[in-house]
């Protein structure tokens, strides 16, 4: 039986000027997101589906647009590596919370980040402050699944391993060569330990670490170095796509769901509640076939990761904020 899985070889770049500058897919993503956003609820706003003037959907989305950015990296920052908030280093960018190449972005923290906006712009434009936060929730996972897009084309947040190196695998499964960068890679045998390390080693420059080493090879076969990939993928595992089980699950499941309620008037909040629930449902599901971080000291407290945990507080907080906005509308 071949091997059926496909070696990842898509690069982060859309367009590559430098070795580590250049317009990236991950913040592409950001930009579409933001753009639908703008545009659904701008034709919600034309048709008085909600109360946000058309003219205020830009300062909306401004709003959005900080509140994501600081909150998703400030919240990585506090939930996964606490130590940036107090690194600091002479040259650019001095601070550790703004090097975003140190790990990225948390999608829990830019949800707070979304709230403290929405409670923000309600304030300043005289409006309920959940009905903001529903208008929100309605376009929300849309952002989120170009993300995880963006995740999967980047080679990041690896599924757990359904095939080891050279064995069969499912069609459906993904070889990503980043897992020799991020931590997860597993253990070879002796004779492919063998060929990592002349492969590597025909890569290697003078004063070269591993990790640098490695880079290069992925890079070259992103560039499509063929004969590389071929010998490069029988020492690779074969992963669950978990970036598009995600996509699907906090993107299009999250979406299908809000739309088919708010199509029957609701009171303010009730959105917002199931965004919490179905989301933070869905990504307790799906993390158990993605892998924590390699770097986190606890990756798992209970049998479960840290953005599982994470996720049931958004379930019960989303609990709690339905149960309110039911008994508030029976008064």
């Amino acid at each position: 039986m071949p091997i059926a899985a496909w070696l990842h070889d898509w690069s982060p770049f859309v367009l590559r000027i430098t070795d580590s500058f250049g317009i990236r897919w991950y913040g592409l993503s950001y930009v579409a997101g933001f753009i639908a956003a703008w545009l659904i609820l701008g034709w919600l706003a034309r048709r008085g589906r909600i109360l946000v003037k058309p003219q205020d959907v830009g300062d909306l989305i401004v709003a959005i647009i900080v509140g994501t950015i600081v909150g998703g990296r400030l919240g990585y920052c506090l939930f996964y590596r606490p130590e940036l908030l107090w690194t600091f280093q002479p040259g650019f960018p001095w601070w550790g919370v703004l090097a975003i190449n140190e790990g990225g972005m948390a999608s829990h923290g830019g949800m707070v980040g979304i709230t403290l906006a929405c409670v923000w712009f309600a304030r300043r434009r005289g409006l309920p402050a959940w009905h903001v936060a529903d208008c929100l929730s309605l376009v929300a996972p849309v952002g989120i699944f170009f993300g995880r897009l963006a995740n999967f084309i980047n080679g990041e947040l690896l599924g757990r391993v359904v095939a080891m190196p050279g064995q069969p695998a499912p069609w459906w499964s993904v070889k990503y060569p980043q897992e020799l960068l991020e931590g997860h890679a597993p253990a070879l045998t002796q004779e492919q330990s063998f060929q990592l390390e002349n492969l590597l080693m025909e890569r290697a420059q003078p004063g070269d670490d591993v990790g640098r080493v490695v880079s290069r090879v992925i890079e070259a076969v992103q560039q499509g170095d063929a004969e590389l990939a071929r010998r490069l993928e029988p020492l690779i595992s074969a992963r669950a796509p978990s970036q598009l089980l995600q996509a699907l699950a906090e993107g299009v499941v999250v979406m299908a769901v809000l739309w088919a309620v708010w199509r029957t008037p609701r009171r303010p909040g009730v959105i917002t509640a199931l965004f919490l629930i179905v989301y933070g449902v869905g990504r307790v599901f799906t993390e158990f076939v993605r892998l924590p971080d390699a770097h986190l000291s606890v990756q798992r407290l209970l049998g479960m990761t840290r953005g599982q945990w994470l996720s049931v507080a958004m379930v019960v907080l989303g609990g709690l904020l339905l149960r309110h906005a039911r008994r508030a509308g029976r008064q």
